[in-house]
Order: structure tokens, then C-alpha cells, then sequence
């Protein structure tokens, strides 16, 4: 049974369009990734399909078996079809809110959080990086469909910030999946968690699957998630075609706490009345910090 969107608050940018999800057909046990941008998403789909296939030997690369769904620049109907010739577990990756994707209960869903700042400065990378003529292409489609282009780029991480925090995109995203915390079907991660303990959080979210990971093939799942790994296969990620540097200048630093010694005093005030405005105290200390700061409400 195809998704009825006219249910989902609708998300509609330049890069993405959550309507895309008119034509998907959910099977029991599909795994979704759901991130806002620039939390660890490619770390996460690179972690799962790591518990699917220990061994490292991957039927296709990781981009390829998770296709981001709502992406524009993937033809609609090429997606939906590779989608539907896959007989294995599917990993479907999500950057739309939690009320703009369809729930479906005999699904898993892993939420990816990070605290908004380092997830600001990942984005400022992510823009610099950007070849110019795919933003040209996104935003000539956005144009032609009515739809805001996105955000100009020139450097300026500053006048970049104001437009950033006054979307509150970032801050929304992480409220619509904390407000469903308590779904037995949904697990929170967090990138500071990952960073820390990267073995632990794969045993989580291998438990929290039903995946059973033989121990002697636990070392090399491992080591495949790490950043270094990852940035040095891209035969076993993919290609990041669309970004100078591929696959390094897309897996950049992966590193928290640059806003420090970039954003200003005012701008930090503005960040944290925002986060205060839009998120409960505790939704707000978990996004910046991770499960050290997670009540009992979510998986072990």
C-alpha cells in the first residue's frame, strides 16, 4: 500500500521534498535513518548497513542500498524502483521531520541528534563544498517548481547563522522525534554517544534491530564505521560526486565544539533563546549532550 501524504505536513526545499513519498511501499522490519542535516546520517546508514552485513561484503555501497528518498536530485521513479528490487532488509534515510514521514509500526526508526551549533558548522563546510552547479541545478528546478532556493553561500559564516537559527529547522527537527520518544519502534542516538563509545552504540542499535553480530566479526564492523575508515572507502560508501574533495570534503572533520571560536557572544544568546523557545529543558539538554543527559524513556 502506497503512502497517503496528503497526511504528513508537507516539506518541501530546493534539495528535498517529502511528497517523494507518495509512490514508497513500507515492508515489515524496514529500517529508516532520520536525521535533520549534518547529525551523522552517513555514519548511521554506514553503522547499519555494517550490522547487516558483518563481513563487510556489501551487495552494493552504502549510498546505494540507503537512498536518501526525499532527494530531489534522485530521479523519483529510479529510486522507488531500486527500493522495490531490493529483497534484503531495506535502510531507508530520512531528513524530514517526524510529522512529515509516515510511521509505520512494524518498522524501526533510528533518530540521529547533535547539538545545533556543531551541526551549524558542519553545514558551513557542507555549503563551501557544494559544487556550484549543483546548487545551480537545485535551485533553476526550485525556481521552475516554486519553491525557495537554498540559502546563498558566500563565506559569510556569520550572516549565514541569522537565517540558520531564525528557521529554527534544526531545533524543530530534534522536538518532532523527542515528542515520540517513547515508541517501542524508535531509538535515540546521538553523535556526541557515537564519538564516545562507537562499539557500545553499534551493540545498541544492533539490539535494538534484532540483528545478532557474531563477536569475531565485530572488530572489522567496527572499524569500517570509524571517520577514518569511512573517508578513506569510498568504494564501500559512495560517491560524493556533487562535492569538492568526494567523499573527504563530505565526511569532513566529524569533530564538535569549532562554534567556539567562531560565533559571537550575541549570537550564542540568540542560539540558546531559541533552543528555550522551541524545546523542553530536557529535550534541549539531551540535544546538546547525548544519553548522559537521557531519561529512562528511550532504549537501553
Amino acid at each position: 500500500m502506497a503512502v497517503d501524504v496528503s497526511r504528513l505536513k508537507p516539506y518541501r526545499q530546493a534539495v528535498s521534498d517529502n511528497a517523494r513519498w507518495a509512490d514508497f511501499e513500507p515492508r515489515p522490519n524496514d529500517i529508516f535513518v532520520c536525521t535533520p542535516a549534518k547529525c551523522g546520517t552517513t555514519w548511521t546508514q554506514t553503522i547499519v548497513v555494517n550490522l547487516l552485513w558483518p563481513d563487510g561484503k556489501f551487495p552494493a555501497t552504502v549510498m546505494e542500498l540507503s537512498p536518501w528518498i526525499e532527494a530531489q536530485f534522485n530521479p523519483l521513479e529510479q529510486m522507488h524502483e531500486r527500493l522495490r528490487a531490493q529483497s534484503h532488509r531495506r535502510v531507508i534515510k530520512t531528513h524530514t521531520p517526524a510529522d512529515g514521514i509516515p510511521f509505520f509500526t512494524d518498522a524501526k526508526y533510528i533518530f540521529v541528534a547533535r547539538d545545533g551549533r556543531d551541526a551549524f558548522m558542519s553545514m558551513c563546510n557542507h555549503m563551501d563544498r557544494m559544487k556550484r552547479e549543483l546548487v545551480g541545478a537545485l535551485n533553476a528546478k526550485a525556481t521552475d517548481d516554486g519553491v525557495q532556493p537554498m540559502p546563498s553561500w558566500n563565506g559569510d559564516v556569520h550572516g549565514f547563522f541569522q537565517g540558520w537559527i531564525e528557521s529554527r529547522q534544526h531545533i524543530a527537527h530534534v522536538g518532532t522525534f523527542w515528542d515520540r520518544r517513547a515508541e517501542q519502534n524508535q531509538l535515540l542516538v546521538h553523535f556526541n554517544d557515537l564519538k564516545k563509545d562507537l562499539g557500545g552504540e553499534m551493540r545498541r542499535i544492533a539490539r535494538f534491530l534484532d540483528v545478532d553480530v557474531p563477536a569475531s566479526l565485530w572488530p572489522g564492523a567496527i572499524d569500517r564505521c570509524t571517520f577514518e575508515s569511512m573517508r578513506d572507502h569510498e568504494e564501500q560508501v559512495g560517491k560524493f560526486d556533487g562535492f569538492e574533495g568526494g567523499i573527504k570534503g563530505f565526511i569532513f572533520k566529524g569533530t564538535n565544539g569549532r562554534w567556539r571560536d567562531v560565533l559571537t557572544k550575541d549570537e550564542l544568546a540568540l542560539y540558546d533563546r531559541r533552543v528555550s523557545e522551541t524545546l523542553s529543558s530536557e529535550a534541549a539538554a539531551w540535544m546538546e549532550h547525548g544519553r548522559a543527559r537521557l531519561s529512562g524513556a528511550s532504549h537501553p
